[in-house]
């Protein structure tokens, strides 16, 4: 009973250490070896905050190690749960473990077979997985709640929905709202947004990993409108919403301009948080800076010293889309000297800041730089940048050169500048009539090429092109409702 009393005043990693070592002097813990170190190791895996995993982790296997071979699915148990506490991105130490306990021909019970689904689902295992659901079945398993729940999470994580919807829709044995919860994520995740409001809508009760889950799809599947709705009545039923719930609601303000909005969750983050997370702080800076509020955005990012590489790509990209040239490299700059290694965002956020800017020569070094320095690869939305830049710059025979080296067809924002820069600096109408036939088979119905060409057209004083347009632009709003295809008409066009 001391040693008992002794273990529940502990509330720190120190505590329980000393403890132990009162433990050990007085001789308690060599009275009842087994049972003394696996009440250790459980007061261990329930410290909050748990101790990082360089101090916990080898205190904890100390204490294992100390135990026989033929210690308890217990002790098992909880030493596979800290290793998937503390480090949740490195779940094989876990399967090893229960792998251990298999061996050792210990029986696994109803808390074994959660922790083994919920590494093999951090692993996208899936016929890992399946062996462990084979095991919970021999084991007689099959109808617990806590592993079935971890079963409908193993197999959405490893895209296997029809396996999840199996287990959960077995009239046979019960579900709960974590059931519910993991196969809308499962939804969600699939991009199937339409299943998961349905079986959002059937919940007789939610929580706010329910709502939570909704508003990160909504708001990833560009969903926006809904994203905020849902969030506004989450708050209204009652539910508080967390950091990822939070920073999603900021994305959706920041994709539809809803300034005032933003303002209010930041409020709300004011009154409700005591620190900055980083996926909040950039969050907002993302948000104010699309929202235009670039002084705002530059006061939060200056005004915290925990940055990721997100906050660096959101104040880069937000300076540069606003015009903000030279400032949004100087910050580009800064974030090289902070070490932090640029993704392709983060390039894209400089070239469109050199585009806007008229920076030719210090686009051309870092396009150039992309792969060689930074590792980053060439994607067709930094071509597509570059050809924006080139155009604005009137550097039309580049451009070209550029899109015929391109190990990929252009899109329509590339033609769209090729087009766009062709109006703008006059005299190139054969390039402007390949970009608006390209153009044209990206998208037959764009009728707002033509508009363009027939501008060209008229400021080359083509007036029989003009002519030929102006006759194609009327056929359409004649016969676009029967099929008409564009691309099919006579001309160059």
């Amino acid at each position: 009973m001391c040693f008992a009393y002794l273990l529940r005043r502990c509330s720190s990693l120190r505590k329980l250490q000393a403890a132990h070592a009162v433990a050990t002097t007085t001789g308690i813990t060599f009275l009842h070896p087994a049972a003394n170190l696996t009440s250790l190791l459980q007061t261990l895996t329930l410290l909050r905050p748990l101790p990082p995993p360089t101090i916990s982790l080898p205190y904890a296997l100390s204490l294992f190690h100390f135990l026989p071979n033929s210690t308890s699915t217990l002790a098992h148990n909880l030493l596979i749960r800290l290793f998937l506490s503390v480090v949740p991105s490195s779940p094989l130490p876990a399967i090893h473990l229960f792998s251990r306990l298999r061996r050792l021909s210990l029986p696994p019970d109803l808390h074994s077979f959660p922790l083994a689904l919920s590494a093999s689902s951090r692993l996208r295992l899936l016929p890992l997985g399946r062996a462990f659901h084979a095991q919970s079945l021999r084991f007689g398993f099959s109808s617990n709640l806590f592993v079935r729940n971890a079963l409908i999470s193993l197999y959405t994580s490893c895209s296997s929905l029809p396996d999840a919807e199996n287990i959960f829709l077995d009239n046979n044995h019960a579900i709960d709202i974590v059931s519910y919860n993991a196969l809308i994520h499962g939804y969600a995740k699939a991009g199937n947004l339409q299943n998961a409001q349905q079986l959002f809508n059937q919940m007789l009760q939610r929580d706010a990993i329910s709502y939570g889950t909704m508003i990160v799809a909504y708001s990833h599947f560009g969903q926006h409108s809904d994203a905020l709705q849902l969030f506004d009545q989450m708050q209204s039923d009652g539910f508080k919403p967390d950091n990822v719930a939070l920073a999603s609601a900021l994305s959706s303000c920041a994709h539809m301009g809803q300034l005032n909005r933003g303002k209010a969750i930041h409020d709300y983050i004011r009154r409700n948080r005591d620190e900055l997370s980083v996926s909040l702080l950039t969050g907002l800076i993302d948000m104010y800076a699309k929202c235009g509020e670039i002084n705002i955005a530059l006061n939060l990012f200056n005004g915290s010293s925990s940055r990721n590489l997100f906050t660096w790509n959101s104040i880069i990209v937000g300076l540069a889309m606003h015009g903000y040239g030279t400032l949004s490299l100087d910050y580009f700059d800064k974030m090289r000297a902070a070490r932090v290694k640029p993704d392709g965002i983060t390039i894209l956020g400089v070239l469109v800041a050199c585009s806007h800017s008229g920076f030719v020569e210090t686009a051309r070094r870092m396009f150039c730089d992309m792969e060689r320095v930074y590792g980053v690869r060439i994607e067709l939305k930094h071509y597509g940048c570059m050809a924006d830049l080139f155009g604005r710059a009137g550097m039309i025979e580049e451009v070209m050169e550029m899109i015929e080296e391109m190990p990929m067809k252009g899109d329509g924002y590339v033609w769209g500048s090729v087009l766009s820069s062709c109006q703008i600096h006059r005299g190139n109408v054969e390039v402007a009539e390949v970009a608006a036939r390209k153009l044209l088979e990206i998208d037959p119905g764009d009728t707002g090429v033509y508009s363009i060409i027939a501008r060209i057209y008229a400021d080359a004083r083509r007036w029989e092109d003009v002519q030929r347009i102006q006759r194609i632009m009327d056929a359409i709003k004649v016969k676009k409702n029967i099929g008409f295809s564009l691309v099919h008409l006579p001309g160059n066009v």
